[in-house]
């Protein structure tokens, strides 16, 4: 049986929990609409507007968390939060509509609290006092009986379910323990009120304040520097950090408190690796830093798709991308941060995950899909590649593997330009083509004797269709370059050079059901496959799936080994767990310890060697049928 107050009411909503807010919006717009008298019913904006600024807080603070690349190198749990925890933490802000709830309730029992002046000064003292002689003692007492078996097994043990600090943490949480937490943050502002010292602005700073210190508790990066309680020693028992309330998580009979470890040290629980394990982190946040042996440079697809990264929104990145309509109001903000991006930004960290003790991370090229197509951008970007291969060969990076665009043979041939130009590199770089070509070249089914190929001459069109002339596959390449035709004719085995026919036009391929599209086509230039016709793809962004009577595969992709950890978002439309096979040719180059470069032209002789290479470390293709 269920323990009750353990299961919030409206789990089983999803998003139309936020329905529970439609009666006090109502009843304000009933005011202002129909009675033209706003002020009325003024708390009921009130509340809204404090719902809102406390849910702002805590994506602040999520944001800010996720920063890899503001935060990596204070970090006080290595390991990143997976996809599970954020499915635990998905309704992290059940608690803002519960305290909703509850303050409704005191303003229609109490109508005077909708007459309290905007400021009183005396308010907020009086509400500092009372926090720290009630709420925090009270607190500290509840939290140490919440660590009581029956409790702690039936209630608490949620909160301490998340293995990585995150602010939505600090909400993640049962019914009853957020009731207390009403009652702790309710008896300052209660207490101010009942002396006539209460004001508008002391509620809003007090509920405010106490938000941000939570989320700043439960954060992964430490924010608070040890110089301060070095010149104010006695400050440290006056304000937790970070560190001091993650122990708490890691040795959860020790640091209780709220917010001031002062309550711990007069009751004999405060941990004494505290402020040492605090000093350590901030004074060697420059070194804490651990170095990758996988990067996998990216690059931004598009201006809608850049908000789908985890210091954006977490829950959002946490799934396949796909248009969403509350994405569009910040489309503008968007579109100006890539115009500074384009200024002065430089290669940051995205995401990173841990696999079979090795770390991986996800550099981006702060440039978007257009502007690989700008000729005046190209030294650009190839600048700032370069400077993340340079950068990942100082730190110590084995392997670091070329995304998509990055890639482009106009652009830098394969990566072969940068390889050329600094010989002496440590770090293999890699397109990681070879296994791209290889998860096509195996979604084939044995009976297929012809293809039609678009972008014949590509990089990735040169090796199938090598690949395919060798096993006895008529391979009909699109291209009306017949001096590059006939070059990648000669590279065939002479017996089977007759399998490779020039084409140049669609209407070629009208009785042809296995088409490779390597370069973008039309709807009307899809018209001319037949109905049944499978549509496979390596070619960004992907071609519309227009017919009804055909199939269309997804770009070439791999899922990673069960066995990887801290894997918490999505790689653009992949599904979870799921990486480009780029990104995957990059893993099986370093996990399997290979030091050449893999640049340039696809090697078609290692094709079946990558392929079960990826197999035998466990990666797994994908079903790429999209019907």
């Amino acid at each position: 049986m269920v323990a009750p107050l353990s299961a919030w009411p409206w789990e089983h909503l999803g998003i139309f929990k936020y329905i529970l807010y439609g009666p006090l919006a109502a009843k304000a717009w009933y005011s202002w609409i129909y009675e033209d008298n706003i002020l009325k019913d003024l708390w009921c904006i009130h509340i809204l507007l404090i719902c809102t600024l406390r849910g702002f807080i805590h994506q602040l603070w999520s944001s800010y968390n996720n920063m890899f690349f503001l935060t990596r190198n204070r970090w006080i749990k290595q390991q990143g939060v997976d996809f599970k925890q954020i499915d635990d933490e998905w309704d992290w802000d059940n608690f803002i509509i519960l305290q909703a709830m509850l303050a409704s309730m005191a303003c229609l029992i109490f109508p005077s609290l909708n007459t309290l002046p905007l400021w009183n000064l005396k308010g907020f003292i009086a509400s500092l006092l009372l926090h720290v002689t009630i709420s925090e003692p009270l607190y500290y007492w509840a939290h140490r009986l919440f660590h009581k078996p029956y409790l702690f097994i039936h209630y608490h043990s949620l909160h301490h379910s998340s293995p990585v600090p995150h602010p939505f943490t600090a909400g993640h949480a049962t019914p009853l323990e957020h009731l207390v937490l009403c009652t702790v943050i309710g008896i300052p502002i209660t207490g101010s009120i009942l002396m006539g010292y209460g004001s508008t602005a002391m509620i809003y700073g007090h509920v405010l304040v106490f938000d941000f210190f939570r989320c700043l508790g439960h954060s992964n990066a430490e924010v608070v520097p040890h110089e301060v309680f070095n010149k104010l020693p006695l400050l440290r028992y006056f304000i937790y950090t970070p560190t001091y309330h993650s122990l708490h998580h890691t040795e959860m009979e020790t640091n209780f408190c709220l917010f001031m470890p002062l309550f711990d040290a007069l009751g004999n629980t405060l941990n004494t690796k505290s402020f040492e394990l605090h000093k350590r982190i901030t004074s060697n946040s420059g070194k804490n830093g651990r170095v990758p042996d996988f990067v996998f440079l990216a690059h931004v697809v598009d201006i809608m798709s850049a908000m789908h990264t985890p210091f954006a929104l977490r829950s959002f990145a946490s799934t396949p991308f796909c248009m969403r309509m509350f994405l569009l109001p910040f489309w503008p903000l968007t579109f100006m941060i890539m115009l500074v991006m384009w200024g002065w930004s430089k290669t940051f960290l995205v995401s990173f995950y841990n696999l079979r003790g090795r770390l991986h991370q996800t550099w981006v090229v702060p440039r978007f899909g257009f502007q690989y197509f700008l000729p005046f951008a190209t030294k650009g970007i190839n600048k700032h590649i370069e400077e993340a291969i340079l950068r990942a060969d100082r730190l110590g990076v084995k392997v670091i593997s070329l995304a998509a665009l990055n890639k482009n043979e106009a652009l830098n041939g394969g990566g072969t330009l940068f390889v050329n130009k600094h010989p002496e590199l440590k770090v293999r770089v890699v397109h990681g083509n070879t296994l791209t070509a290889a998860v096509i070249l195996n979604e084939f089914s044995k009976d297929v004797k012809e293809v039609f190929l678009t972008g014949a001459t590509s990089k990735l069109g040169r090796a199938t269709a090598l690949y395919l002339c060798r096993k006895r596959v008529r391979v009909l390449m699109l291209t009306s370059s017949t001096e590059r035709f006939q070059k990648i004719l000669k590279e065939a085995p002479v017996d089977c050079q007759n399998y490779l026919v020039q084409v140049t036009k669609y209407q070629a391929a009208q009785n042809c059901k296995t088409w490779i599209v390597g370069k973008w086509i039309t709807p009307w230039e899809q018209s001319w496959a037949p109905s049944g016709t499978h549509f496979h793809q390596f070619v960004v962004p992907p071609i519309l799936p227009i017919r009804r009577d055909c199939t269309y595969g997804d770009l070439a992709a791999m899922r990673l080994p069960p066995d990887v950890e801290g894997l918490g978002s999505c790689e653009y439309t992949m599904e979870r767990g799921v990486v480009h096979a780029c990104h995957a040719g990059g893993v099986v180059h370093q996990l399997e310890g290979w030091s050449h470069h893999e640049v340039g032209a696809i090697d078609v002789d290692r094709i079946d060697l990558v392929w079960e290479a990826a197999l035998k470390l466990g990666l797994k293709p994908v079903s790429s049928v999209n019907n």
